[in-house]
């Protein structure tokens, strides 16, 4: 069997790891649209559909227009994009803090997703660029500041706005100027980066590990790849988004004991998305997204029907799971199409939040229809549909050189 072989440089740590640490901060200012969702309920009594489509605007602007970053950005990388769009969340959360009206609210999370659409693909590129020989390694580093910073949503419901109501969202203004700040530096450096690239006439490609594809054989790996993430999610959304409300109603307990069983659910989904990315530098990215979507559907058919404390262990084990594969998934359509760096990091990221703003919607309404309870049975079947995995192409090890 043939292996591929690439020239890659040494790995830009600190570079690696201030991507990931904004990373981190860009996701915790979305973290606070679900966070938000049980005090709009309470002081603006708003319905489940109405919180629905809150996610459904921040997630949808983001998802559409993150391959159309990365693909403008595949044609000509443009460095300092990333402070400018985290400018955008910047106006942003400020609006959210300070909205006196639901249309108000729905603008302030379109500015959000904006700022969120400009900065993954860019970030994810970065990573790439940073990574040298452990790609891996650089992704995972990369995706788990964002589920890290998507892990603080519970605490920030439970801690922050729940006790100081809406305008508590004001306190994330300093943590976007903090992003803002690191990402003037990274830009720096990004710019340095293709400054060399273009004096040493050379080009940063993936080479594929995919070997003799035909495009028929990428498209259809592809729309696959694409399924699962819907799977994924779709489920996650109903996690981080609604489940506070199941286990409010089932278990009868306070909102900031509940939001801490959230807690646990992102915060190992963060620890898998970190281990996901090295595993499959040494098993193969798509053993690691068939281990990811196998093992969490006996558990979430099960989650509806147990007691709360096998109910916490199992939120914990899908979590690492089913988010093993987060940043895997990137990795392997970037190297199904390598040419496309940017494009492929916006369409699988993009879709993830595209997945996750539909599913907002349908949970929602499900829930005003039907009731709590039963959404959350109808909810756990839908990692099933990862099941699509098994037909992905395999890959292969490549062999760096220096």
């Amino acid at each position: 069997m043939t292996k591929n072989k690439q020239t890659l440089g040494n790995p830009v740590y600190p570079i690696m790891f201030a991507i990931g640490g904004v990373h981190l901060l860009n996701d915790s200012l979305q973290s606070v649209i679900p966070a938000m969702f049980p005090i709009l309920e309470r002081d603006l009594g708003l319905t489940f559909t109405q919180l629905g489509l809150i996610a459904f605007s921040l997630n949808m602007v983001a998802s559409v227009l993150q391959p159309v970053v990365g693909y403008l950005s595949d044609k000509k990388p443009r460095p300092y994009t990333l402070p400018i769009g985290m400018s955008f969340s910047l106006v942003g959360i400020a609006g959210l803090a300070f909205a006196p009206a639901y249309w108000l609210i729905i603008l302030s999370v379109m500015l959000l997703g904006l700022g969120s659409a400009i900065f993954h693909p860019e970030g994810s590129r970065v990573s790439y660029m940073a990574a040298g020989t452990k790609r891996g390694l650089s992704q995972s580093i990369y995706q788990v500041g964002g589920n890290t910073g998507q892990a603080l949503a519970p605490l920030i419901s439970a801690y922050i706005l729940w006790p100081l109501g809406q305008k508590g969202a004001a306190i994330f203004i300093l943590v976007a100027a903090l992003a803002i700040f690191m990402l003037l530096r990274i830009s720096a450096w990004y710019k340095e980066e293709l400054v060399q690239e273009k004096l040493n006439k050379r080009k940063r490609v993936i080479l594929s590990t995919m070997e003799n594809l035909t495009k028929k054989q990428v498209g259809i790996a592809l729309t696959l790849l694409l399924t699962v993430i819907f799977a994924r999610s779709f489920y996650v959304a109903n996690i981080t988004g609604f489940y506070i409300f199941y286990i409010i109603e089932k278990y009868t307990v306070e909102i900031t004991t509940g939001q801490l069983f959230i807690f646990l659910f992102l915060v190992l989904g963060a620890a898998g998305t970190f281990f996901g990315g090295p595993i499959a530098d040494k098993i193969g990215r798509k053993n690691v997204i068939v281990i990811s979507q196998v093992v969490p559907i006996p558990l979430c058919v099960l989650l509806p029907h147990v007691p709360l404390g096998i109910a916490i262990v199992l939120l914990g084990l899908i979590g690492f799971f089913i988010m093993l594969s987060f940043s895997v998934t990137v990795v392997y359509a970037q190297e199904l199409v390598p040419s496309k760096i940017g494009t492929m990091a916006g369409l699988t990221v993009g879709l993830a939040f595209g997945m996750g703003a539909i599913g907002a919607v349908v949970i929602g309404m499900l829930m005003d229809i039907v009731g709590v309870y039963q959404t959350m049975l109808i909810v756990s079947f839908i990692p099933l549909i990862g099941l699509t995995c098994l037909g992905l192409p395999r890959d292969q090890k490549i062999v760096a050189v220096q």
